[in-house]
């Protein structure tokens, strides 16, 4: 038995090390360290319940969106508050601009350009992979960038900036739209369109979101070979060759808090069951923290770096005791996409499952942000608002690109006494929980093969870009 240790990883956002326990070839063994300790949930005690609008979206420059989301919904959670039409609308259209942007820089810049590296040279599809995949040289770079410059317009017309906006609140927006600004959104979203129907899938996006089986993603891809289908196809054609569907498999247990009120919340445990968020308990049994398992609405954020047994500044999170995979693969599992179950069900989760699920989201979405942009009435409500209770609680859940995102925010005396996030990464690179079970990726790396010599195997990387963890996120 020997250990590697994998890291820094680049390319992550936040600091990540992966422990390999290595035996005849194959990992027997996998712990994921998060090993910066940032603190945030021990910033927001004793302030006032409105400063976590401000503070909490510092907590990461690529999610500030959905962390602003989830703060201004435990917020209204504590106050009682229904957004009006136009505020809950522009809530998604922000949140989603800021998802699926995610979505495009995970896979043109984070994920695709590891197959442009030397190690694939002899597989048939390098040459077209490095001339459009190879970093900061491939030609996607110079596609995909104004294109999503463009796109993050949709920020400043509705936010006012990004990242960091302070236009959500618990009511609504604090942005409301003219009719001018609604026709240049809705020019900045077909400008969007244009790109991925283009680049992205060479097709349009109802087609691609039509995809209903493997088969037909077969029939799909195959049309690559007579002209150009896009860089899914190029993606497809990669992962075939290099079986990435049987790569990376974790749970096949799978979270969503629910997106857009377009994508259900719920679990998925061999079939859709109802989200209880009171089945959620944090263990920090594996974490340089002190306490006991609990429920992440009376949870402590106590550092112990001394603690022994302890490999990580990450909580385990578990849903009725079991591990959980999140992230958009778990929101098109909750939703019923059929191709994304007949994957899971042939294959489980897998490399593939989780690429084609952020892909598939881009084409699914964008129409539903077009109607959504088209039912926004200038001259209506777009915020409402209400005292804040001196006592009370508030959850808010949502989803970050990467996955289910939770707020628990208590206050006493007008004032903050205790709040708790679990991010998407908290849940997919969580350690081992009091029973000893590994998180998400920490299943996902066992049994796999690794090369003696390889620092890095290339493989691992796969895996851990497949989740696309933001570790700044993760330990708070």
């Amino acid at each position: 038995m020997t250990t590697r240790i994998l890291g820094p990883f680049n390319r992550v956002e936040g600091d990540l090390e992966v422990h390999l326990d290595i035996a005849d070839g194959r990992v027997a063994a996998a712990r994921v360290n998060s090993p910066l300790y940032r603190g945030f949930e021990e910033m927001l005690p004793g302030k006032h319940p409105l400063d976590a609008l401000v503070i909490v979206p510092r907590i990461c420059g690529i999610c500030s969106v959905s962390q602003s989301a989830a703060a201004a919904a435990a917020l209204r959670d504590l106050m009682g508050l229904t957004p009006p039409p136009n505020g809950r609308l522009a809530e998604h259209l922000v949140t989603a601009c800021e998802n699926l942007a995610d979505h495009l820089t995970h896979f043109y810049l984070f994920f695709m350009p590891d197959f442009a590296r030397p190690v694939y040279r002899e597989r048939p599809w390098f040459e077209a992979v490095e001339l459009r995949f190879k970093a900061v040289a491939g030609s996607a770079t110079a596609d995909m960038l104004p294109a999503r410059a463009e796109f993050m317009h949709l920020m400043g017309l509705m936010a006012g900036k990004w990242p960091h906006t302070l236009s959500m609140q618990p009511g609504g927006t604090a942005r409301a739209l003219e009719q001018a600004d609604i026709l240049r959104l809705i020019t900045v979203l077909r400008g969007f369109r244009r790109f991925l129907e283009r680049h992205t899938f060479g097709d349009s996006l109802e087609a691609v979101a039509g995809l209903d089986s493997l088969a037909a993603l077969d029939r799909w891809r195959d049309g690559w070979r007579d002209g150009w289908r896009g860089d899914l196809a190029l993606f497809l054609t990669v992962s075939d060759d290099l079986a990435l569907h049987r790569l990376g498999r974790a749970t096949d247990r799978f979270l969503s808090h629910g997106a857009y009120g377009l994508f259900p919340a719920g679990v998925w445990d061999g079939g859709a069951g109802e989200l209880d968020p009171g089945a959620i308990v944090e263990d920090v049994s594996h974490a340089w923290l002190a306490g006991d398992p609990m429920p992440p609405a009376e949870g402590l954020t106590r550092p112990l770096p001394d603690k022994a047994d302890a490999y990580t500044w990450c909580k385990a999170p578990r849903y009725g005791g079991q591990v959980m995979e999140t992230g958009a693969l778990a929101r098109q599992m909750l939703a019923g996409h059929p191709l994304i179950r007949e994957l899971v069900s042939v294959h489980g989760g897998s490399v593939q499952a989780r690429v084609l699920a952020r892909l598939l989201e881009l084409a699914i979405v964008v129409p539903e942000m077009e109607r959504w942009a088209r039912a926004l009435t200038p001259g209506e409500p777009w915020c409402h608002h209400a005292e804040l209770p001196d006592e009370g609680s508030g959850i808010g859940l949502v989803e970050a690109a990467r996955g289910a995102l939770g707020h628990w925010l208590s206050v006493r005396h007008g004032r903050i006494r205790n709040y708790q996030i679990i991010a998407p990464t908290t849940w997919n690179f969580s350690p081992r929980d009091a029973a000893g079970v590994p998180g998400a990726l920490e299943q996902a790396l066992a049994g796999m093969e690794v090369e003696a010599g390889d620092p890095m195997p290339s493989a691992v990387q796969h895996v851990v870009r497949s989740f696309d963890p933001c570790m700044v996120c993760t330990v708070h």
